[in-house]
């Protein structure tokens, strides 16, 4: 750490020191609430006509864009801690990846609800039915995995010596500024387009480019540190399944699904065999505790 990057990975302590507060949390857990029940009430109010012109156009009709647009807040809430999970294991922030994954596929099983009319009626909407069934068991099946991903954890090898791990979590720090930094900057630019009226991109499926390019980064600086083979090919497996998590996200519900679960169960192979097969720090016989999960 020198003069140039010690500044930068101080801000970073600090952004996540207030980010992962208990304060902080709550008042988050307090504005998704009111930001949903306001929702909720405005757009209720606009499809009774009540609202002044000038506010009613840029407001929804169909009562549940509120819940999408509230699972949309909290899957932004998700990408900052996963910014913030970077520079901890590897293993933590791909497993924070999949917790977006099963959280997208959820937001999209709600999306389909404004497919049906009000109240809910699936007569001549089995279709709709459909995709919401198949996106909702695509984050159950995500969410179950998950379990077993955890599991498989609890070996995990320890190979950094103290002094290579501080400037290892250092260099991560950096790349989260920077992911963090394209995240915001995506996200602005987004909101300009929407104000605007003109066509927008779905912030989270591209954000997931930015994040296979910021893997196989951490995949190279990683190899700086610790160029064994096995190490090479678990950081390289878990990027290549935030790239099958990218494919699932531009596909239809159904491959979507397939692809995303199958994303699941090949980071779980991968690593029940790293920390099976080459774990140095458990001994033979005995039983490995379970980590903590990644918040």
């Amino acid at each position: 750490m020198n003069a140039l990057t010690r500044p930068l990975i101080q801000a970073f302590d600090g952004l996540q020191a207030f980010a992962e507060s208990e304060p902080t949390r709550r008042r988050v857990g307090k504005a998704l609430i009111c930001y949903f029940l306001t929702a909720l009430t405005l757009i209720e109010l606009n499809s009774l006509g009540w609202l002044p012109d000038f506010l009613a156009r840029y407001l929804s009709t169909n009562r549940f864009d509120a819940v999408a647009h509230t699972f949309t807040l909290v899957l932004v809430l998700e990408v900052v801690d996963l910014v913030f999970s970077l520079p901890k294991s590897t293993s933590r922030s791909v497993g924070k990846q999949f917790e977006i994954l099963a959280l997208i596929l959820l937001r999209n099983a709600f999306k389909e609800l404004n497919n049906l009319p009000f109240p809910v009626d699936i007569t001549n909407h089995t279709d709709v039915l459909v995709r919401l069934a198949t996106n909702g068991a695509g984050a159950l099946a995500v969410f179950v995995l998950l379990g077993a991903y955890l599991h498989a954890q609890r070996c995990a090898p320890k190979h950094w010596a103290p002094d290579i791990l501080q400037k290892f979590i250092a260099a991560k720090k950096l790349v989260a500024l920077l992911v963090l930094g394209s995240f915001l900057c995506m996200g602005v630019y987004n909101g300009i387009l929407i104000v605007r009226g003109e066509p927008h991109f779905d912030v989270f499926h591209d954000f997931y480019t930015v994040l296979v390019f910021t893997d196989i980064l951490i995949v190279l600086i990683a190899q700086r540190y610790m160029p064994e083979f096995h190490a090479i090919f678990r950081n390289s497996g878990f990027a290549l399944s935030t790239l099958f998590i990218r494919m699932a996200l531009t596909t239809d519900t159904i491959l979507s699904v397939i692809v995303g679960v199958g994303a699941m169960v090949f980071a779980v192979c991968l690593t029940y065999a790293s920390n099976h097969f080459y774990s140095i720090t458990a001994k033979p016989g005995l039983p490995c505790p379970l980590p903590p999960f990644p918040k």
